[in-house]
This record gives structure tokens, sequence and C-alpha cells, in this order.
């Protein structure tokens, strides 16, 4: 298990959190670094690269607690939360998600115009349920959402006995980050 947090492209965790071991994986049978973790309790070090010497999915396997400290480019656009908070109030011209050429800069739908092209999602949790189609094992719910989303929503987001689901409230989050991409289209940022 691991706890994914998003910030500024130039965000280092090791910056402000002197104690934080940089997360590590294997990669041509050579531990490198992990591209976003770090643990902060005690791990054992490899003395030559100072990373962790357990590779991140055998540390998780130990029982170890890895945070991923994700750079997102969006954050880099913005210079408080409160602008953020801001923008997230306001409502998105939601016309754009039906512009090939918008929906191919946009964080997780970039290749999925066709979707949303057909559902025409209107608010965050339309969104959302866009987002959660186009997970592995998902896909096939696309008709029966356009029939009937809110008893297809329920199957959606359902946590499956064994493997992989997704869950509903990362579908927001991502929902929400592409709000905020679609009030920069509209204001010529990007």
């Amino acid at each position: 298990m691991d706890v994914d947090i998003d910030f500024k492209t130039d965000f280092d965790p090791l910056v402000y959190f002197k104690e934080a071991i940089r997360a590590s994986m294997v990669k041509n049978k050579e531990l490198i670094k992990h591209p976003a973790g770090a643990y902060f309790q005690p791990i054992p070090i490899d003395p030559v690269t100072n990373l962790a010497s357990i590779p991140y999915e055998q540390a998780e396997e130990l029982g170890y607690f890895k945070i991923d400290f994700l750079h997102l480019s969006l954050l880099d656009c913005f210079e408080n939360k409160q602008q953020i908070r801001t923008l997230l109030k306001k409502e998105p011209d939601w016309q754009l998600l039906q512009s090939p050429t918008i929906v191919s800069k946009l964080f997780q739908v970039h290749r999925h115009y066709n979707l949303l092209a057909e559902v025409k999602p209107v608010s965050v949790q339309e969104l959302a349920d866009c987002i959660a189609l186009i997970r592995p094992g998902k896909r096939h719910l696309l008709k029966p959402y356009i029939k009937d989303p809110e008893v297809v929503r329920q199957e959606l987001y359902r946590k499956p006995d064994d493997g992989y689901y997704f869950k509903k409230s990362h579908a927001i989050a991502y929902s929400l980050t592409i709000v905020l991409q679609l009030h920069l289209v509209k204001a010529g940022i990007i």
C-alpha cells in the first residue's frame, strides 16, 4: 500500500524531509531510484546508491509504507491553493470535451475522445465515470452506462473479490484535475 500526493514538478521531498529515504526499484538488474517514492520509516539503505536497499515491490510485501510524491505539471500553472479553489468552484465549459484537439491535451482521457463524445459528460461525476470506464475490465459497461448511468455507476466502482479496481475517489480527483485544465484551456493558458 502507498499514498500518492501531487506536487509541482520542482518538488523534491528530500529538500523538505531530511529523514526521508528514497524508494528504489530494479531495472536491468540494477538498483535505481523510484521515480516518486520515499519512505519515512526505518528501512535498510544501500550504501552505494543511498536508496532503500529493498525494491519497492518487496518492501511493500514486508510491510513498508511508501509515499509517492507525484509531479503534476498542471500545478505549475498556479501560484497558490486559492487560485485552484476558485477555479474548482466555477462550472467549466463542458463543450470543450467535444473537441478532439482539446481532449488530446487532457490528463487521463487524452486517448479517449470517442468515449467522451459518446457519453457527453456535463458534471464532475459524469467525467469521473468516463475516467472509470476507460479502466481495464470496465469498458464493457459503456453501452449500459449510456442507457442508465445511476444503475451502472454502482457496478463501475464496486470492489471485486480479487484483482485491480478503480476507486471512485481517484476518479473524482482525476476529474477535478481535468476541470482545472478546461478552465486553463478556456483562459488560453494551456
